[in-house]
Order: structure tokens, then sequence, then C-alpha cells
């Protein structure tokens, strides 16, 4: 059996529980999965590197399999650095697949080698997005549902109204 290391990556501003069951079912069948933060210069994210880093990493320190480490620069280029061969992308909803696509697309044209595998989450992630629990945790709404118990804490902090 050929022994595949498969790169997830993403902003994860924060890691929700979509974003976990990509992961998981990633880890069951790949080798290796690398969760990688893109830091990307046009977008401001309200955690920093290592608070993502750190969610991320207690999020999924029970999955053997699972790597965490950020990167800048272009996908392909940090996927071939790792000696990643799939990319793993998540799609929500069909609003996600264009954009996916395209993107797909591109990576393959810049990289042949590497191969774009689509994941859907459960179809009880599919409407959850970072945004929306930003948004939920700033109100003070609960979110125990969406994010993972060591990202609740964070945002609980984050977020707490003095």
């Amino acid at each position: 059996m050929k022994k595949i290391t498969a790169l997830y990556a993403g902003t994860f501003d924060p890691l929700t529980n979509g974003h976990l069951d990509v992961i998981k079912r990633a880890s069951g069948i790949f080798e290796k999965v690398i969760v990688a933060i893109a830091v990307n210069p046009s977008k401001q994210p309200v955690f920093t590197v290592k608070e993502r880093l750190d969610m991320i990493k207690g999020a999924t320190e029970k999955i053997g399999n699972v790597t965490v480490d950020y990167f800048e620069g272009l996908l392909v280029e940090y996927a071939k650095k790792k000696k990643a061969s799939v990319i793993v992308r998540g799609l929500r909803a069909i609003s996600d697949f264009e954009y996916e696509f395209q993107l797909s697309l591109t990576n393959k044209k810049l990289s042949p080698e590497i191969n774009t595998v689509f994941l859907m989450p459960n179809e009880k992630y599919t409407y959850l997005n970072s945004s929306l629990v930003r948004e939920l945790a700033f109100y003070n709404s609960s979110i125990s549902e969406f994010v993972p118990p060591n990202v609740l804490k964070v945002l609980k902090n984050k977020f707490k109204k003095n």
C-alpha cells in the first residue's frame, strides 16, 4: 500500500467541529495528515498564528497521524516541501464547489503530481464556518456544539465581556 501524506490547509480562525470532522476523516484515509494554517496577508484573523496552532493541536492531540504547522506562500509549494501528494479540501455546500474547483485546477497546473481530494463534513456541520462562530461568540451565544471544548475556552476568553 502506498504511503500518502495529505495536507489540509486553511485559516482556521478558529477551528470548528466541521474542520475537525474533515481532519478525522482524512486521518482515516491517509497515512499522515498535516493540518496547516495558511498565513494570508490579505486576511485579518482574530486569532494569532500561535493561538490557532494551539487550538488545533489541542483538538487533534489524540489523532496519532495528524501534525499541525503553518506556512506562507503558495499551498502547492508548501505541499512539495512537506512531500504531501494530496491536498484535502472541505466542501460544505454547492457554493464552495466553484471556488474550490477553480483552486484545484490551478494547483494541478502548477504541480501536476499533487492531487486534490474533496471531503464533505458531516451534514450537521454544512452550514458552519469560522466567521459565524466568531460572531456568535462575540455576542455571547451558545457555541459549544460548534467547536471542540478547548476552542470553546479560547473563544470565551477572547470575547469575554468586561
